[in-house]
C-alpha cells in the first residue's frame, strides 16, 4: 500500500512537473503574443493616410510611415514639390512641455491636423484635448473649444448645469441684439441699454434657450425654442483607486436611458417691430425626438428644421411660414422599422431652396433624392441594388452630386466604397474610382484635383492624386510591407458564405496562425460586432492606428498564434447592405446575425478539415459585448466560451439614443427580450466579463446587473473589474497588455485546455 501510495506521489509529481513548464511555455507565448503591435507597429513604409486639403486648396498634406515611426508630408497641388508641414522635433518638444509627456519627433500622438491663425500655427488633439501649437515660435496652448454651446446629454436632454452661450446675437443689419434675460427672450437696440421684452411665458420649467435664437435675413424677425427640460437622470460611478488620491472618488453623469422624458422644443416666431409672438403649430412634429437648430432661408421667406420623431419610425422637413408662423412638412419619411438617424443627409438648393438633395431608403436601398419644396414631389435619382454611402460635394449651379457608394459591383466585395458623381437628373453617373479596393477620397475645395487613398486588408494603400475626370496626375505613395511581410505577417483572408434565406452573401474574415499547419485542428474564436449602426469587417489595410481598424487585426493574430482561427463576420442586421438586410435588427438585438454567423461557421468548416467547429469561442466589447453574452445563453449548442467587455447587457439600462434607435419607443417587451440579466440562467459554457469601472459610454452598472443575476442563478463565470478603466479598456487606452493577456489565457484554457497560467510568476 504504501509502494503504491509513492509511486502515485511521484507520477502526481511528475504531472505537476510537466504541467509547470507547460504553463510557463504558453505564458511566454502569451507575453509574445500581446506584445505583436509593438514589434510590427513600424515595419511598413510609405503607408499613407487619407489626405487633407488646406482651405485655399493649394496643398494637401497627410501621415504615412517612416523608418521609425510616422511623418506628415505636405504636397504642393500645382508643382507637387514636398516639404514637412512643421518641424516634429521643434513640436514634440512644444507638447511634452505642456503634457508632461515624452513624446517622439516621429511619434507624435496625434494622426491629423488643421492650419490655424493664418498657417502660423496648428490644432491638434491629443488624449482628447485640443492644443494649439504654434509652428513658427513652437509653443502649445490649450485650444479655444470649437462650441462653447451647453452639453446636451447623448444629444436630447440639455446639462442645466452648464451655463447656456446667452452672448448677445446681433441682427443681420447691425442694428438689434438678441438674448434671453429671465427665462424670456428680449432684445435691445445696439447700444441701448434699454431691453424689450418679446415673450414673458419663460419659467426655468419652461424657458426660451438663447442657443437657438435666429435672426431673418432682414432683421426684421427672430424664431426661438421654448424648452421643457427632460429627466435629469444621473448614474454615479465610483472611482475607488484615483490617481495620486488615496480615497476613493465620486463620479457623476447626465446619462438620459431610454424611456426617459427628453427635452421638448416649441419653435416661437417673433416679429420684431411690432412685438408679436407666434408659437408654430407642432401638429407635424408631435412627440419629437429630436428638432435640428432653425435655419432661415436666405430669402427670408420661409425657415426650416428637421424633425425626428420619437421611436424613429419618421423624420420631417418642416418648412415654417416667416410671416404667418405656418407650418408645412416638405418631406416626409416614414418607416415601417425605423429612419436611420446618423444617416440623414439633407442638402437645400440654391438661396430659396425650392429643391432639397435628400437621402431616403424608401425602394429598399439607400439613394439620393431631389425634393420640390413646394408640390413635395421627389424625384430619384440614383437606383439600384447598391447603396449611396457618403455625400461628398452639392455643386448647385451645375446641378451635380459627388458621393461615395457601395455594392455597385456585381460578384465583388459590397462594402467596398467608390466614388462617384452624379447630375440632378440622374444623368452622367461617372465612376471615379477603379481598382479593386476601397477608397476614401478627398476633394480640393473647387472640385479641380482630388487624392484617392485606396487599399484592401491583403493590399497596402496607394495614393494618388487625380483631376477631377479623374485622369491620374501622380502617384504620391505606394505603401512598402516588405519587412513586414518578412517578419511573418499574412494577410487576412476573405471568405464569403449564404446567409440565412440561403441568397444573401455574408462577408467575413479568417486570420490564421502564422505557423498554420493545415493538417491540425484548430479551435475557432469569433471577434464579433454586430451593432445596427454599421458594418465591422475591416476593409482597408491595417497601418497599425486605433482609427483604422488595424488594432482589431492585430488583436486577431495576436490570439490566432496562440493556436486559433480567429474570424470577424458581418452578419444580418448591420448597415451598408439593403434596408432589409438592416432591419433584421428591429426590436431584435438577441439576433446579432447569429443564425448568418453560425451558417458562415459551417461553411467554413465544411471547406476546411483544420477548422474544428465543435470548439467556438466568441469575444466582443460593447454591442459586441453584449453579443458575446449572448451567444451562450441563446446559442449555447454552438458557442462555447465568450469574452464579454463593457456589454450593454440590457438595452434598459444603456444611452437613449443608441437603444431607442434600434428598439424603438415606447420601451416594450423587446428591450427585455435581449437582455442578459433576464436570461443570466440560460448560462452555458464558460464566460469571463470584463468591465472599466469609469465606462461614460455603457453605464457599468449594466455589467454588475448581470453579475448579480449570474450569482443568483448559481452560475460560474470570471470578473475582471479594471480600476479607472474606460469603455475602451483592453482596447485602445487602459493597461492593454494585461487585460488582453487575460482575454488570451482564458480562451487557451477553455478551447484548448491548457493549464492556467500564473501571470504573477513574471516573464519568462
Amino acid at each position: 500500500m504504501k509502494a503504491f501510495t509513492c509511486l502515485s506521489l511521484a507520477a502526481l509529481l511528475s504531472s505537476i512537473a510537466v504541467t509547470s513548464v507547460l504553463a510557463a511555455a504558453d505564458s511566454a507565448a502569451v507575453r509574445r503574443s500581446v506584445s505583436l503591435r509593438d514589434d510590427w507597429m513600424y515595419l511598413t513604409r510609405d503607408v499613407a493616410e487619407p489626405a487633407e486639403w488646406t482651405h485655399d486648396g493649394k496643398r494637401f498634406h497627410y501621415r504615412k510611415t517612416v523608418e521609425g515611426g510616422f511623418a506628415f508630408v505636405e504636397i504642393d497641388a500645382r508643382t507637387l514639390k514636398r516639404r514637412a508641414p512643421f518641424d516634429p522635433g521643434k513640436l514634440a518638444t512644444a507638447l511634452n512641455e505642456v503634457t508632461q509627456q515624452s513624446y517622439q519627433p516621429l511619434r507624435l500622438p496625434f494622426e491629423t491636423f488643421e492650419y490655424t491663425d493664418e498657417n502660423r500655427a496648428i490644432n491638434v488633439t491629443v488624449e482628447g484635448q485640443r492644443w494649439t501649437c504654434g509652428i513658427v515660435n513652437y509653443a502649445c496652448n490649450k485650444a479655444e473649444p470649437k462650441d462653447r454651446t451647453r452639453p446636451r446629454a447623448f444629444g436630447v436632454v440639455r446639462d442645466l448645469d452648464v451655463p447656456a452661450d446667452n452672448s448677445p446675437r446681433t441682427s443681420p443689419d447691425g442694428k438689434w441684439e438678441a438674448f434671453v434675460e429671465d427665462d424670456n427672450v428680449v432684445v435691445r437696440r445696439v447700444g441701448s441699454k434699454e431691453v424689450i421684452a418679446l415673450s414673458t411665458d419663460g419659467t426655468p420649467g419652461e424657458f426660451y434657450d438663447p442657443e437657438t435664437l435666429a435672426w431673418s435675413p432682414d432683421s426684421s424677425r427672430l424664431v426661438a425654442y421654448r424648452v421643457r427640460p427632460g429627466f435629469r437622470r444621473i448614474v454615479t460611478r465610483i472611482e475607488a483607486a484615483p490617481l495620486r488620491q488615496l480615497q476613493p472618488t465620486v463620479r457623476t453623469q447626465l446619462y438620459p436611458k431610454p424611456g426617459d422624458p427628453v427635452d421638448i422644443e416649441q419653435p416661437v416666431l417673433f416679429h420684431v417691430l411690432e412685438r408679436r409672438r407666434l408659437d408654430i403649430d407642432n401638429a407635424l412634429f408631435p412627440n419629437l425626438y429630436e428638432l435640428s437648430a432653425p435655419q432661415w432661408r436666405r430669402d427670408g421667406r420661409t425657415f426650416a428644421f428637421d424633425y425626428q420623431r420619437r421611436g424613429h419610425g419618421q423624420a420631417r422637413v418642416i418648412e415654417v411660414d416667416g410671416q404667418t408662423g405656418a407650418a408645412k412638412a416638405v418631406i416626409t419619411e416614414d418607416a415601417r422599422t425605423f429612419v436611420f438617424a446618423d444617416r440623414r443627409y439633407r442638402h437645400d438648393v440654391g438661396d430659396d431652396a425650392r429643391e432639397i438633395v435628400w437621402i431616403s431608403e424608401r425602394d429598399g436601398w439607400r439613394h439620393l433624392y431631389l425634393a420640390d419644396a413646394a408640390s413635395g414631389e421627389m424625384k430619384q435619382i440614383t437606383r439600384g441594388a447598391w447603396i449611396v454611402r457618403d455625400v461628398l460635394k452639392v455643386d448647385d449651379a451645375k446641378r451635380r452630386i459627388w458621393f461615395s457608394a457601395s455594392g455597385m459591383d456585381e460578384g465583388k466585395d459590397p462594402y467596398f466604397k467608390h466614388v462617384f458623381r452624379v447630375d440632378f437628373d440622374g444623368a452622367n453617373l461617372t465612376r471615379l474610382t477603379t481598382a479593386d479596393a476601397t477608397h476614401e477620397v478627398r476633394f480640393a475645395p473647387d472640385m479641380s484635383l482630388y487624392v484617392d487613398t485606396y487599399s484592401r486588408v491583403d493590399m497596402p494603400p496607394v495614393s494618388e492624386l487625380r483631376r477631377a475626370d479623374g485622369s491620374l496626375v501622380a502617384t504620391l505613395e505606394r505603401g512598402d510591407i516588405s519587412r513586414l511581410t518578412a517578419a511573418g505577417w499574412r494577410p487576412p483572408e476573405p471568405f464569403v458564405a449564404k446567409g440565412r434565406d440561403g441568397v444573401t452573401d455574408i462577408w467575413g474574415l479568417v486570420v490564421r496562425p502564422r505557423d498554420y499547419d493545415p493538417a491540425r485542428k484548430y479551435p475557432v474564436i469569433e471577434n464579433i460586432y454586430a451593432g445596427p449602426h454599421d458594418s465591422f469587417v475591416p476593409k482597408s489595410f491595417w497601418p497599425f492606428g486605433f482609427h483604422s481598424g488595424g488594432d482589431k487585426v492585430i488583436g486577431m493574430q495576436a490570439q490566432a498564434d496562440l493556436g486559433f482561427i480567429v474570424v470577424q463576420i458581418d452578419g444580418m442586421g448591420t448597415a451598408n447592405r439593403s434596408k432589409a438586410f438592416h432591419d433584421v435588427a428591429w426590436k431584435n438585438l438577441a439576433d446579432s446575425g447569429f443564425p448568418d454567423r453560425i451558417l458562415w461557421h459551417k461553411a467554413l468548416a465544411s471547406r476546411d478539415p483544420s477548422y474544428d467547429i465543435g470548439h467556438v469561442g466568441i469575444y466582443g466589447a460593447s454591442a459586441g459585448g453584449q453579443s458575446a453574452l449572448n451567444a451562450l445563453l441563446f446559442y449555447p449548442h454552438f458557442y462555447r466560451a465568450a469574452v464579454a467587455y463593457a456589454g450593454c447587457y440590457d438595452n434598459r439600462m444603456d444611452k437613449i439614443s443608441w437603444n431607442e434607435q434600434w428598439l424603438g419607443w415606447p420601451v416594450d417587451a423587446s428591450y427585455a427580450a435581449a437582455s442578459g440579466v433576464e436570461h443570466a440562467a440560460r448560462l452555458q459554457g464558460r464566460l469571463l466579463l470584463i468591465v472599466g469601472e469609469q465606462d461614460s459610454n455603457v453605464d457599468p452598472a449594466s455589467t454588475m446587473q448581470v453579475v448579480d443575476a449570474l450569482i443568483k442563478a448559481d452560475k460560474d463565470f470570471e470578473l475582471l473589474v479594471v480600476p479607472g478603466g474606460e469603455h475602451s479598456v483592453g482596447r485602445s487606452t487602459g493597461p492593454i497588455h494585461y487585460v488582453q493577456r487575460r482575454q488570451f489565457e482564458f480562451f487557451m484554457r477553455a478551447l484548448q485546455s491548457v493549464p492556467a497560467a500564473n501571470g504573477n510568476s513574471g516573464p519568462t
